[in-house]
């Protein structure tokens, strides 16, 4: 591993499948952690034939998978469970998403783990969490946004709720996974060398984006439903089309944005209204503006609404799919494409890093490992004998 990167020099061990756990451990690994995914020698992470096949292969694998070794395990055999004690004697992180209880049963609860390695941080993510009345409940992202409230919200008012287009529950998760992980480690290192245990549950994360929402509620009585495009109780905010049947989203809710905008779409009497000269005004008269700035939209091309706005200052986008993101003068000169290659060669476009450090910057170094492709050298590295590893495999162990 490249001593340039940040987490260069830790060791994670990452018993996780499908998204949360492994997208937690690939941001350690686009840092510069060591990361040892194991997976079951039956097939491993079912992300593997998820969405789009290359070759039998997801896409999605590649890059979810990206900078790490992959150990496949038989945790079911004793000698599995005891190939991972081993692992973890030594390791920094440990990263799993199994239902709670699950670990335990196996013999890998917290107090064993802990015994055997003291400055081990143990990050668990879960639907509801280590502890509750629901804990043994099976939670994926799309009842983690259910129950964090943000499926409630998405959507129109006048329709049933909707999925944002992503499993973004899981994705949070594992960005407080990391979060925590980190802090914990940071208390490792000042706070006499104990770890401990991060308990993410994908509600909770999810539950913790959803802003002023409890105080509101707790207050006020008030409870947000669907809005549609709009930001609700911030105006203007919203997206509108244009006369070509494209859209665009537009957000002038600060006070002088908003005077901006009105005077370069030619209405200078609400730009100096003083009822509308802060948010609480404008909200009040929120359909009036909405029209006005919709009607101003369907008189002009995409192109020439976005010319005026960005004469004016006006924070204002078209909407991106992906094919636009590949030709966008932002998206290249940040590097947000990167290359790999797959198995037989053919180069691929992969999502660049993120965050961007300016002194020490993560990078892809190898693309998702094929199915155990790591085995044997991690095992040797562990001070298995060639004889030992022929016999684990012939007793499918690995």
């Amino acid at each position: 591993m490249s001593t340039a990167k940040p987490l260069a020099g830790l060791k994670v061990v990452e018993l996780g499948t499908l998204i949360a756990g492994p997208f937690a451990a690939r941001i350690c690994a686009e840092f510069g952690a060591e990361v040892i995914k194991v997976e079951s020698p039956d097939g491993g992470d079912p992300l593997r034939k998820w969405r789009k096949l290359y070759e039998g292969t997801s896409l999605w694998w590649f890059v979810q998978a990206r900078n790490k070794r992959s150990l496949t395990l038989n945790l079911k055999a004793p000698e599995g469970i005891e190939i991972i004690k081993t692992l973890l004697t030594d390791a920094d992180i440990l990263i799993e998403n199994f239902r709670p209880g699950t670990l335990e049963k196996l013999g890998l609860g917290w107090d064993v783990l802990h015994a055997l390695n003291p400055r081990l941080v143990m990050v668990r993510l879960s639907g509801f969490g280590q502890t509750g009345p629901m804990k043994e409940q099976p939670g994926f992202g799309a009842v983690g946004e259910s129950v964090g409230g943000l499926r409630y919200i998405t959507g129109f008012e006048d329709r049933p709720p909707v999925r944002t287009g992503i499993s973004i529950g899981d994705s949070i998760a594992a960005l407080w996974g990391v979060i925590g992980a980190l802090m914990a480690l940071r208390h490792r290192e000042v706070a006499g060398g104990e770890g401990q245990v991060v308990d993410v549950a994908l509600y909770e994360a999810v539950f913790a984006m959803m802003e002023s929402m409890v105080p509101e509620f707790d207050v006020m009585g008030f409870v947000r439903e669907r809005s549609g495009n709009i930001m609700p109780g911030i105006t203007p905010s919203s997206i509108h089309t244009c006369a070509d049947g494209k859209a665009v989203q537009i957000g002038a809710n600060g006070d002088a944005i908003f005077k901006r905008l009105m005077r370069s779409i030619n209405r200078p009497d609400l730009a100096e209204d003083p009822a509308l000269a802060d948010n609480a005004g404008r909200d009040a008269r929120r359909e009036e503006l909405y029209a006005v700035i919709d009607a101003w939209t369907a008189s002009l091309e995409q192109s020439e609404v976005l010319r005026v706005l960005a004469e004016a200052e006006v924070p204002a986008s078209r909407i991106y799919s992906v094919a636009d993101m590949f030709t966008d003068p932002q998206f290249i000169a940040r590097e947000m494409f990167v290359q790999g290659h797959l198995p037989d060669g053919k180069a691929f476009s992969m999502p660049g890093i993120v965050p961007k450090l300016s002194g020490t910057p993560g990078a892809t170094e190898w693309v998702g490992p094929a199915l155990g492709e790591h085995t044997e050298a991690i095992l040797s590295e562990m001070g298995y004998s060639e004889e030992r590893i022929r016999n684990l495999r012939t007793q499918a162990v690995i």
